[in-house]
């Protein structure tokens, strides 16, 4: 879907790198300027899976030839993506107004956790610390028990790198209909806060509150996760009456006077311990396979290896092996175009391919330098 676009990634960590895979997923040329003659970020694999389906040249920004190269790079791209504290790329003489006057139609991706300007732009912090301070982490866990959200996917993914990609979407589509770039300020503080704006419209009708455990969807028995005998878990979340009603059914609870006032909050935590005790009583497959197929809105809790071998995944195809590592499959799917596994490239793996292509433009890229 991205074809002809070329993006300039400035290898940095988490949400910046996986928009920029995400990016090459959806067919852009994205070149990732990988630091010269250094290892893989900390914690971070040589081939890493956010790599996949990029070109790599490695680079020392410090070094005038090479950032001469760079310089060159971006004069030919639509897009840039970096994600470094505000201020790195200006030093380094790549910030916006510099790429601006080489590429006036340059989209110019920033990705950071406090935006570009704010009293915490140059404070150090993680996922859980934007989400803490935004307001989305407060719903992530049982009244009385410490917050806690899949690693990285509320902050960095979907705060951050979603909304990333996103902006820099927005930009080429003005980009190309006005000649225009523009700077695409990712906050991953700001995304994560307009990602709450779908509980605050439950909050509008009355149906949350800032009181943990009694709000529509993180207090009821009926919205939640359990334990099972063998120690694995089920998700409950049968919110609308007539799929409670079926979940009641397949529990044999239709009877109960008890379960008859699903959206009463006073009732809550005795329907909760109830249902605890009847799930802990069978192992999880029990579950799954009482539930298989129905409308209760019950499924278990698999982790990634357990989904690939789930029957659902037989039909889509989302996690597979590539170059034996386990990953998932570019997301969404277009009609037109059928996304094929790539490889991650080794750091700098095309950079003769990519440098004789710049010596090949008629004429050279205009520089700033």
């Amino acid at each position: 879907m991205l074809n002809a676009i070329r993006i300039i990634e400035i290898e940095g960590l988490g949400p910046a790198p996986f928009a920029a895979m995400l990016l090459a997923d959806m067919g852009a040329d994205v070149i990732t300027i990988h630091r010269k003659g250094q290892a893989a970020t900390p914690g971070m694999p040589e081939c890493s899976i956010l790599d996949r389906g990029k070109r790599s040249i490695d680079l020392d920004l410090k070094d005038p030839i090479d950032l001469e190269i760079a310089k060159r790079l971006i004069a030919s791209a639509d897009a840039l993506i970096e994600g470094f504290r505000p201020g790195v790329m200006e030093k380094l003489g790549l910030g916006p107004e510099p790429c601006h006057e080489m590429n006036p139609k340059l989209v110019y991706g920033r990705m950071t956790g406090w935006g570009q300007d704010s009293p915490l732009s140059d404070t150090a912090g993680h996922d859980l610390n934007y989400i803490a301070l935004s307001g989305a982490l407060w719903y992530a866990s049982q009244p009385g028990q410490p917050p806690q959200t899949p690693a990285t996917l509320v902050g960095d993914i979907g705060g951050g790198a979603m909304y990333l990609v996103a902006g820099l979407l927005a930009g080429l589509l003005n980009a190309q209909k006005t000649g225009e770039g523009t700077v695409v300020d990712a906050a991953i503080y700001d995304g994560s806060a307009h990602m709450m704006n779908l509980l605050m419209s439950l909050n509008q009708s009355g149906n949350m509150s800032d009181a943990r455990g009694q709000s529509l969807l993180d207090g009821p028995h009926w919205s939640r996760t359990y334990t099972c005998s063998d120690g694995g878990f089920v998700t409950v979340q049968c919110l609308e009456p007539k799929f409670y009603a079926l979940f009641l059914q397949k529990m044999g609870l239709s009877v109960d006077p008890d379960f008859q006032s699903q959206f009463d909050p006073a009732t809550w935590p005795a329907l909760t311990q109830r249902l605890s005790d009847i799930f802990a009583k069978k192992p999880r497959d029990h579950w799954a396979n009482l539930f298989q197929g129905t409308d209760a809105c019950v499924a278990p809790v698999l982790n990634p290896t357990e989904a690939q071998a789930h029957p659902m995944n037989a039909a889509r195809q989302t996690w597979r092996r590539t170059d034996g590592t386990l990953q998932a499959a570019a997301a969404p799917r277009f009609s037109t175009s059928e996304w094929q596994p790539k490889s991650s490239p080794a750091r700098g793996e095309h950079r003769q391919d990519i440098l004789n292509e710049l010596d090949a433009q008629q004429p050279p890229a205009a520089s700033s330098g």
